[in-house]
């Protein structure tokens, strides 16, 4: 028995060990099957979270475009702070900072060319001022470079000088500071304006570093008496190789060190012109149609222009085509045709003899004629036969000025009825803007005393009280016409919180006119600056009141939309009120 029991034993443990290595086998297989299982269940969590991520970039999620200037304008100023620069606080003009960042800046490149070709009236020029002037940063793809050099070119262009000063004041470092230092130097040399001038100096700071400027801060040392200055800023420019041989001798003779000086007169700039001017004994100069604009405007100021020979047509020419140019005032050109000598018997038949003439001689015949007429019939018929003269050689300029005011002076009441329109059209040429006295009519809305609003800064309360009764007059009046100009002019009021009665169907009205779909896309892309570049554009030459109806009504709806209140303000006061 213990033999057997022994034996079974020995089996079981035999079969244990056969055993053993099959179940290790199972369970190696076991092993590797959990942890593919572990492998598949990480890929496809990992699966979810990719997938969860490209859900978090569709269409239904992605970043708005504000959105992505905005993280690029956070990382440009993150790497190098942009700059800014201006004269106008943006929010004046209901514009902020980032006005551009909505606008391309090849478009903003595009409307400013096309609009430096118009000859832009009083209102349309300010409009661009507010635009152009007011702090903001520069558009995408326009660096601070270019932007700050639109601000200065219209600057140059319209002899701002005023606001030039402000900007030198406002914005202390910039590419082309020197560009604008060196305009305003020239300005007050060119009008013989010296002590002026020399007060600028102080903008030439040691962020200029410009010969020319450097000259001129030494004249005006020795324009000062501050001769030890003079001489010390001297030697610093000679030592750097910057002074040259006319300058040294120049300020060597204001200076007392030589009593000699070169009778050379120097044209190269218009600081050695000036030096040659006030050195030179007896300076006599005569200027051609080659002679620069400044120095010109020089001559003109410090009233060395003068005509030696009467019968020089030539250069009675050159003088006539400066005046034009508005280099020199055009009364020296009237000047002179007083003293070109005509018999009497040219005087008497000048309406014949005239045409037989040279141009010039004929022009100034026609101007003594003028001059001798006692009768308004004779003279309007002079004034209008001077007009013809100077178009035909294209120099009107010169005279536009004067037919206007002597229009005025002979009074519109004592002109015939055959010129009465001309002479309208050229007093009103001649002038930028009507500046007249308002007269207020309650029997047109869009010339009430409702304006007084605008014109005025009257009172709310009283303005609505006056509108209450006028609409409800109106309404009553089914003759009554509600205007274009009527319809701008509520709803600017509207805009500003003024209450319109609810039987006012003033929805209705307004649909009649349509507002030009490309802007109203700007008002929709936030581009506000740009759309009001595009006003400046539209109105151009004219002064609002002499657009027509319907134009001002969307151009004052699109102000009104994009909340450009100061701007809309000036347009209104401008086209609406009739003046006397």
């Amino acid at each position: 028995m213990k033999l057997k029991n022994f034996n079974f034993f020995i089996g079981l443990l035999f079969i244990f060990f056969i055993l053993l290595p099959l179940r290790g086998e199972d369970q190696n297989i076991d092993i590797w099957s959990n942890k593919n299982k572990k492998k598949d269940s990480e890929l496809e969590n990992n699966k979810i979270k990719n997938n969860n991520i490209i859900n978090n970039l569709k269409p239904t999620n992605k970043i708005k475009t504000n959105e992505i200037v905005q993280i690029e304008k956070n990382k440009i100023e993150n790497e190098e702070e942009l700059k800014i620069f201006g004269v106008h606080d943006p929010e004046d003009y209901n514009f902020d900072l980032n006005m551009w960042s909505s606008t391309n800046a090849e478009d903003i490149r595009s409307i400013i060319k096309r609009i430096e070709k118009i000859n832009l009236s009083k209102t349309s020029n300010e409009i661009l001022e507010n635009i152009l002037l007011s702090f903001s940063y520069p558009p995408i793809g326009m660096n601070e470079k270019e932007f700050v050099k639109l601000k200065i070119d219209w600057l140059i262009k319209n002899d701002r000088h005023d606001l030039i000063e402000n900007f030198l004041k406002q914005n202390k470092e910039f590419d082309g500071k020197r560009k604008l230092v060196q305009f305003l130097v020239d300005e007050n040399i060119s009008n013989a304006n010296l002590k002026e001038g020399c007060e600028k100096i102080e903008f030439i700071d040691s962020t200029i570093k410009d010969p020319y400027l450097e000259k001129f801060k030494i004249y005006c040392f020795v324009f000062n008496n501050k001769d030890s200055q003079a001489r010390l800023l001297l030697d610093i420019l000679r030592e750097e190789n910057q002074s040259d041989k006319f300058f040294d001798d120049k300020i060597n003779y204001l200076l007392g060190i030589s009593d000699k000086t070169s009778t050379k007169i120097n044209e190269k700039n218009l600081l050695n012109f000036y030096l040659s001017s006030v050195t030179i004994k007896d300076f006599d100069y005569q200027p051609t149609n080659k002679t620069k604009k400044e120095i010109w405007k020089y001559l003109n100021s410090a009233n060395l222009i003068k005509l030696d020979d009467i019968n020089d047509k030539n250069k009675l020419k050159d003088l006539e085509i400066a005046a034009n140019r508005g280099q020199i005032d055009p009364k020296i050109i009237f000047d002179i045709y007083k003293q070109i000598n005509f018999n009497l018997s040219n005087l008497i038949n000048a309406k014949n003899t005239y045409q037989t003439l040279d141009n010039i001689d004929s022009r100034a015949l026609i101007y003594q004629k003028f001059l001798l007429s006692e009768n308004n019939e004779n003279k309007i018929e002079y004034l209008f036969l001077l007009d013809d003269l100077f178009k035909k050689d294209k120099i009107e300029n010169i005279y536009s000025k004067f037919l206007s005011e002597n229009l005025k002076k002979i009074g519109l009441d004592n002109i015939p009825d055959n010129y009465q329109e001309i002479s309208q059209k050229k007093i009103l040429e001649a002038e930028e803007l009507k500046d007249g006295k308002i007269k207020y009519n309650d029997k047109v809305l869009h010339q009430s005393k409702v304006l007084k609003y605008f014109t005025e800064a009257e009172n709310q309360k009283k303005v609505q009280k006056d509108l209450d009764k006028l609409l409800k007059k109106f309404n009553k009046n089914k003759r009554y016409f509600f205007s274009a100009k009527d319809l701008a002019l509520i709803s600017s009021l509207i805009k500003d919180g003024f209450e319109i009665p609810s039987n006012f169907n003033y929805l209705d009205l307004a649909d009649k006119y349509e507002v030009p779909k490309n802007l109203v896309q700007l008002i929709k892309k936030e581009q506000n600056a740009f759309l009001a570049l595009k006003i400046v554009e539209i109105i151009g030459e004219d002064e609002p009141d002499q657009l027509d109806p319907e134009t001002i009504f969307f151009i004052t709806s699109l102000l009104n939309e994009t909340n450009l209140i100061q701007i809309r303000n000036k347009v209104l006061i401008s086209a609406l009120p009739q003046r006397i």
